[in-house]
């Protein structure tokens, strides 16, 4: 049971990690400022950009940004390097959560399976006339298993919640990264640059 009390730790610990992760970032998201930066590059008003990013933490208009400075060189490769490190951010932990998800039940049938086996020891040695402290005993080893699968199922929602967060991140800075691209070469009269 104590493997099982510490996978139950990490995946919480986990779980509110990440969930404070993501209500923050909900906080900083700004949806018009984006629209907005995508107005003043059409005009090619890179200082109305600046000045408009200034104060802004939210990770699409980081992207953007980084698009923007290297709009000289590369900008495609810039920001897709910028969404790399802002993806793997978001992802932080996620392999420790589905890591307890996949040990937790096998902890717990491991639990089991030696409960059980002390259980028949206990039955070789006493014989048969004491057949409670046989059934007390499985009885008694199923309880990790049955933990091990409460801690997996109660940590799977919010994993599949998190991973479902990505996604939506995934898609929303491709496709302001790719209306700022068509933006930008609109900008320069189709020329790559």
């Amino acid at each position: 049971m104590y493997p099982l009390l510490a996978c139950s730790i990490i995946a919480l610990t986990v779980i509110i990690e990440r969930s404070l992760f993501w209500v923050i970032e909900g906080m900083r998201g700004n949806r018009a400022l984006l629209d907005r930066i995508l107005q003043l590059c059409q005009k090619g008003d890179w200082d109305g950009v600046k000045e408009k990013v200034a104060e802004s933490k939210d990770f699409v208009t980081r992207v953007l940004v980084t698009g923007i400075l290297h709009r000289d060189f590369s900008m495609t490769k810039a920001m897709e390097s910028a969404a790399a490190e802002e993806i793997k951010r978001m992802r932080r932990y996620m392999a420790v959560l589905d890591t307890m998800i996949t040990v937790a039940p096998l902890l717990g049938i491991f639990g089991t399976v030696l409960g059980i086996i002390m259980s028949f020891e206990l039955l070789g040695a006493s014989g048969i006339e004491h057949p409670q402290a046989v059934t007390a005993g499985i009885a008694q080893a199923l309880i990790t298993t049955a933990s091990g699968l409460g801690i997996a199922i109660l940590s799977v929602f919010p994993y599949n919640y998190f991973n479902s967060r990505v996604e939506n991140a995934v898609l929303t800075i491709e496709k302001y990264a790719t209306s700022l691209e068509i933006v930008y070469e609109k900008l320069n009269g189709g020329s790559d640059k």
